[in-house]
């Protein structure tokens, strides 16, 4: 499996850079940099199940993500945007009195980002691979629910690999910027605990959905001026 998974990963690599190349050539090259943030929900899919985390809809827990994006294009349709993010993961076991736990990573996804519309208004569509680093764990809030330790131990992989997709529009003005909204969902490949064949968990990876505004700039070819020469 984790040999399908890492195959899966270095050809989405691949295909973003081929798809990008492929793609008609724009007049002038568009290259944006800024920043976005939003809210995000959070869990864990663990094998063999947490007892608590059961309900579908009790295993999420909220928190925030934000960071740098940067885009390049030189394709009618297709660009590539690079971003540097922080985002809040974990999960949550419900009962009595919640436990959750947070996990503070940082995040460089790679993404193929597809557009389409007129020049005022855009739909895309973004799709990649990512990495991470786990940079602080909370070890957990609340009162812990089951008997049962193996969710509670110290995370056994900080590294973090997965893939990253996100539909969304935004608006290009002349003078203010470009303004943005996606919705994006994120699966980690990586487990957060280890996962070989005499480990308690089979899987532990984190997945997560956002939802995300970006306020962004364009950055022009600055063209040299002409000096007009005046004969006498």
């Amino acid at each position: 499996m984790k040999s399908v998974r890492s195959c899966i990963f270095i050809l989405l690599l691949l295909s973003v850079s081929l798809f990008a190349d492929a793609q008609l050539r724009l007049r002038h090259p568009e290259m944006y940099v800024g920043v976005h943030g939003g809210v995000m929900a959070s869990t864990v899919n663990f094998s063999p199940t947490v007892p608590n985390m059961r309900s579908f809809t009790d295993a999420w827990i909220f928190g925030g993500n934000g960071g740098f994006v940067f885009r390049y294009s030189e394709q009618r349709c297709c660009a590539i945007q690079v971003e540097l993010n922080y985002m809040q993961r974990g999960w949550r076991e419900k009962a009595d009195e919640a436990y959750s736990r947070t996990l503070h990573y940082i995040e460089l996804p790679f993404l193929m980002h597809i557009y389409f519309g007129s020049q005022t208004w855009r739909g895309f569509v973004n799709v990649g691979p990512q990495i991470g680093y786990c940079l602080y764990d909370d070890s957990g809030k609340g009162t812990k629910q089951t008997e049962e330790v193996h969710q509670y131990m110290p995370i056994d992989n900080k590294f973090d690999w997965g893939i990253a997709g996100g539909v969304g529009a935004y608006c290009r003005t002349k003078k203010a910027g470009l303004y943005q909204l996606e919705v994006r969902f994120n699966y980690s490949f990586g487990t957060v605990f280890a996962s070989k064949s005499t480990d308690y968990f089979r899987q532990s990876n984190p997945m997560c959905v956002s939802i995300n505004l970006a306020w962004m700039w364009e950055i022009k070819n600055v063209k040299p001026k002409t000096i007009k020469q005046k004969y006498e």
